[in-house]
């Protein structure tokens, strides 16, 4: 079996900035980090390697520094990883980066086919959760978002039943490989590298390519493949704190019922 893994290096948005003046994210502001989606589809497929055998490979996108995400997922147990970096990725919406990501996945595949494809549920700097079933879309394979639960796994029977939210609960999904899976930080609990794997990771030399080894339409990268435009990206204001209401039961209903008749008319003469 052979897993890939989609990361991304993101800022941590527990202490990013937004520059006052273009209102968009400060990124030196903030340390960078491996996607805390991400760690949690590496640790998945890792699980499923350790329990059916197989190999893992990490892909990434991004600046030559965003090996450390690569790395990071080598201590979490991966085997191999590439990253894809070149100027003219740069300012690429998630039609973009999924068609970049596409093509190295496509390359991977040449010489190793891919049963798997893992991803976070979203990147928590942008949130879209588009990429992931955008890369499915155009690998023509089923996509199963929002996963919190693998169920059943029979690598024999090229099969895989997972478990996902959805608005009003769950569902159980049965799928054939390949697949591509997006996960929820439900779905695990990140392990701690052993001494092995952290040193394997200070050895490791990633794999980089460029748009020279893709077989890619550069128009269909950066901004130039990008149709998505940002007008304004804005902190909403801060919200002010409830209203506490003490007393007895029947004091907090009553309060709370006038409360209700107060604002919007209820159980008023002529009221709903």
């Amino acid at each position: 079996m052979h897993y890939v893994v989609l990361v991304k290096q993101v800022p941590d948005t527990s202490v990013v900035k937004l520059d006052p003046v273009t209102n968009t994210l400060d990124r030196s502001s903030a340390p960078s980090i491996i996607n805390p989606y991400d760690a949690h589809a590496v640790e998945e497929a890792v699980r499923l390697k350790k329990q059916y055998g197989g190999k893992v490979t990490i892909v990434s996108m991004g600046p030559p520094m965003a090996v450390e995400v690569i790395k990071k997922s080598i201590q979490l147990g991966a085997d191999d990883g590439y990253l894809i970096s070149d100027r003219a990725f740069a300012g690429s919406d998630t039609l973009a980066t999924s068609y970049a990501l596409t093509a190295a996945i496509e390359k991977i595949s040449e010489t190793e086919p891919v049963d798997i494809i893992f991803a976070g549920k979203q990147a928590i700097d942008g949130d879209t959760a588009q990429v992931g079933p955008g890369i499915a879309r155009r690998l023509d394979m089923p996509v199963l978002a929002q996963v919190n639960r693998v169920a059943d796994f029979s690598a024999a029977d090229r099969k895989i039943r997972v478990e996902r939210k959805i608005e009003d609960g769950h569902e159980v999904v049965e799928s054939k490989l390949p697949c591509l899976i997006t996960v929820e930080k439900e779905i695990n609990e990140l392990s701690y590298a052993p001494l092995t794997n952290m040193i394997a990771a200070a050895r490791f030399k990633t794999t980089i390519w460029t748009t020279e080894d893709l077989k890619v339409n550069r128009d269909q990268l950066g901004l130039k493949g990008s149709p998505t435009v940002v007008g304004k990206i804005f902190a909403p204001p801060k919200q002010s704190a409830g209203e506490k209401i003490e007393g007895t039961t029947e004091q907090v209903v009553n309060k709370v019922m006038d409360k209700l008749q107060n604002i919007h008319g209820l159980f008023t003469e002529g009221g709903v």
